[in-house]
């Protein structure tokens, strides 16, 4: 039992020294965290390096993100302040103010052409004013100006002289019914069938005799052929050509305005119409286109003849 007792001692002496042993390195181990905190304290400096880095960029980005984002939004207020939807509502406005101001002329205009045509009429409605037997021929224009233009009957007689030449061409238009007459400026149109017929005054000094007058040259042909016509030769072998027959025109026809030394006259359908015609041919084959007095009879005769087996009036139409 004693020397169990010893035993136990050495072991308690060996324990106890053990750790004195282990307190030795404890000390050496604080000396180590000492050296450490030595860099630890060079890290702090490399912190504030950093930290001004950031605070660098922080400042940039903060103004620039600011500026940019108030600019945006403040552009595009300016773009929807602009009066667009102002302007746009007063568009429409203007639209429905020209709208109204179109329709309000149409209804006047339609009953302002109901006047004009009854004007027109008149000569229907007062033929003892038109028929004057002192008046048998006028001015086709200035009847039309006064409202004098037969719509019934009548007979147009329009010219085309040369005023280089004698090469003359006459025209007879025969009409009745007419529907409507309109100043298209350069002349007079007629809505109403029509029948035509041409006279012809060929000068010795005509270089294209030989030439069919419906293949002449604008302004020298007529629609006929020498076979479809009544020839007289004068003294001074000037040629008249009168048709044998009239040509039809149905729908309409226009008589051109006179330039120069033409002329387009308006007779009357008078109980003495042929004539008046014969008496008119006589004295402008002979006064204006230098015919021999007793061959301007000859044709003037030849052309009251023709207009009145062809063109007279059977009916209300020519």
């Amino acid at each position: 039992m004693a020397t169990t007792a010893k035993s136990a001692k050495p072991t308690k002496a060996a324990t106890a020294k053990k750790p004195a042993a282990a307190k030795k390195p404890a000390a050496k181990k604080p000396a180590a965290k000492s050296a450490v905190k030595k860099p630890a304290a060079k890290k702090p400096a490399a912190k504030p390096a950093a930290a001004k880095k950031p605070a660098a960029k922080a400042a940039v980005k903060k103004p620039a993100a600011k500026t940019t984002v108030a600019k945006k939004p403040a552009a595009k207020t300016a773009v929807k302040k602009p009066a667009a939807k102002p302007a746009a509502a007063k568009k429409p406005a203007a639209k429905a103010a020209a709208v109204k101001k179109t329709a309000a002329p149409r209804p006047a205009a339609k009953p302002a052409a109901k006047p004009a045509v009854a004007v027109k009429r008149a000569p229907h409605v007062e033929p003892a004013k038109t028929l004057d037997p002192s008046v048998k021929v006028l001015n086709l224009f200035d009847a039309y100006a006064q409202d004098k233009l037969p719509r019934d009957q009548g007979y147009i007689v329009s010219s085309f002289f040369k005023e280089t030449s004698a090469y003359s061409i006459y025209e007879i238009v025969s009409y009745s019914g007419v529907k409507e007459i309109m100043n298209l400026g350069t002349g007079l149109q007629f809505t109403t069938n029509s029948k035509k017929i041409h006279v012809l005054v060929e000068p010795p000094t005509y270089n294209f005799k030989h030439v069919e007058p419906v293949n002449r040259q604008a302004g020298d042909n007529i629609p006929y052929r020498e076979s479809e016509l009544d020839i007289i030769k004068a003294i001074d072998q000037t040629r008249i050509m009168v048709a044998k027959s009239p040509l039809e025109v149905p729908s309409s026809f226009t008589v051109l305005r006179p330039l120069g030394i033409n002329f387009s006259v308006i007779f009357y359908n008078l109980p003495d119409i042929y004539q008046s015609l014969r008496a008119f041919f006589k004295y402008s084959l002979n006064q204006e286109r230098r015919i021999p007095q007793r061959d301007a009879e000859k044709a003037a005769d030849l052309v009251a003849v023709a207009v009145e087996r062809t063109m007279g009036f059977q009916s209300n139409f020519a």
